[in-house]
């Protein structure tokens, strides 16, 4: 039988001097609080209280036990009241994970902003030793997680931050070099960079998108800031977060490919664990991404020519 259960029936009838002032007290019945006390000194294997046909006291061992068992509880009250408020306060601390490149970029400024808005909050930011098992950032201790792909699985909660958009791009030299593809099947005969998570590139939206598997890899890593260096050198074509290279296609040092032909925006979603409620710094975590990703929106091209555009910010700035 539960110990806490019992201790609190034992204390109960120690501070009301009898069973059935117990009962009362606890919602219970005399016999119930009786078989309680009962357990509670098998368990300990010391007689605790005097029982008489008039009367309830407790024995030297029982009035010990009493005072202890007492102040256990309500330790243990308090301590339960501390973590609920904890819970229901934008406080304490907060673990986040993310894939590298998304929290050297959009990502990273946006939790600086967050902790800066925030002080009570104290931030992990991790990058990288993304698993794909999505619940594995539960196990590692993390609160949340950041993924941008696709993701099925009831066994955690998820929320959409944002939508990351992807420009397919090469430096002049190569271009000149060895001319640009006009049609997306053209993309076989060239060389390309590709992230080691990503041999198949997407072009097109719904119904019209097209796969293409790579076929010439002549440069690829696990990062698309080393993808994006070997771009500038003229190395191939490559398909980069367009944050990444708005300054670049900015700048003329790389130029857009297959303009006419868009290429999809990767989901940034948050996933975090299940369960009810979720825990305030969480939701405030979650709510003021969302904010800071429409206050500051990523930079976009021109449809047909693939030339940027200027970059329009609502609200704040760094909200």
């Amino acid at each position: 039988m539960d110990r806490m259960l019992l201790m609190r029936s034992f204390v109960t009838v120690a501070q009301l001097g009898s069973f059935s002032g117990a009962a009362r007290a606890l919602s219970s019945s005399g016999s119930l609080v009786s078989r309680h006390v009962a357990e509670l000194e098998r368990q300990i294997g010391v007689r605790l209280v005097n029982r008489t046909a008039r009367s309830v006291s407790l024995t030297e061992p029982g009035l010990r036990y009493a005072e202890f068992a007492a102040r256990i509880l309500k330790e243990i009250e308090a301590e339960d009241a501390g973590i609920a408020q904890l819970h229901d306060r934008a406080e304490g601390g907060l673990s986040v994970v993310s894939p590298k490149w998304i929290g050297s970029l959009d990502l990273g400024d946006a939790i600086a902003a967050f902790s800066a808005a925030h002080p009570k909050i104290v931030v992990r930011f991790e990058l990288g030793g993304m698993s794909d098992r999505t619940y594995d950032f539960l196990d590692s201790g993390f609160d949340v997680a950041l993924h941008t792909r696709d993701l099925r699985d009831s066994s955690v909660h998820l929320k959409k931050v944002a939508s990351l958009p992807f420009a397919l791009c090469a430096a002049p030299e190569y271009l000149d070099r060895c001319g640009a593809p006009a049609h997306p099947n053209e993309l076989a005969a060239h060389d390309c960079l590709v992230h080691v998570n990503e041999p198949v590139w997407r072009l097109g939206h719904g119904s019209s998108s097209t796969l293409h598997k790579i076929r010439k890899v002549v440069y690829s890593s696990n990062s698309y800031l080393a993808l994006q260096k070997a771009a500038v050198h003229g190395r191939g074509i490559a398909l980069l977060p367009q944050r990444s290279v708005y300054d670049d296609l900015l700048a003329g040092t790389l130029r857009p490919v297959l303009p006419g032909h868009l290429v999809p925006e990767r989901p940034l979603y948050a996933i975090y664990a299940p369960g009810r409620p979720t825990p305030r710094k969480v939701t405030v975590f979650l709510a003021f991404l969302g904010e800071w990703f429409r206050n500051n929106p990523i930079p976009t091209l021109e449809p047909r020519s693939g030339t940027p555009l200027p970059v329009v910010r609502t609200g704040r700035p760094g909200r």
